[in-house]
């Protein structure tokens, strides 16, 4: 017996059909593609958590090159690799 859900045929269902069954219809592929959505959880990002993410990333990028360039931090980064290069061994 085919499974269904809502009375929908699952895509599992969908894809072991037998040729001679035809192809679903448009509205049949969009119904079965939401049950099959509905089902499943959420496995990534919508557009505006990737918008979000992406200004959240830029932000830390920013904060970072100022201190990066900040006068201490980069007298201590050349001094760190001055030491590297005359290190003797």
């Amino acid at each position: 017996m085919e499974s269904t859900f809502w009375g929908l045929r699952s895509v599992k269902a969908r894809r072991c059909a037998r040729p001679s069954e035809g192809t679903p219809g448009p509205s049949e592929k969009w119904s079965t593609w939401w049950a099959a959505r509905l089902r499943r959880p959420d496995r990534g990002m919508t557009t505006s958590e990737y918008a979000v993410g992406t200004i959240a990333a830029c932000a830390f990028a920013a904060v970072l090159y100022k201190v990066v360039n900040s006068g201490p931090v980069l007298s201590a980064l050349q001094s760190l690799v001055e030491d590297a290069l005359d290190a003797k061994f």
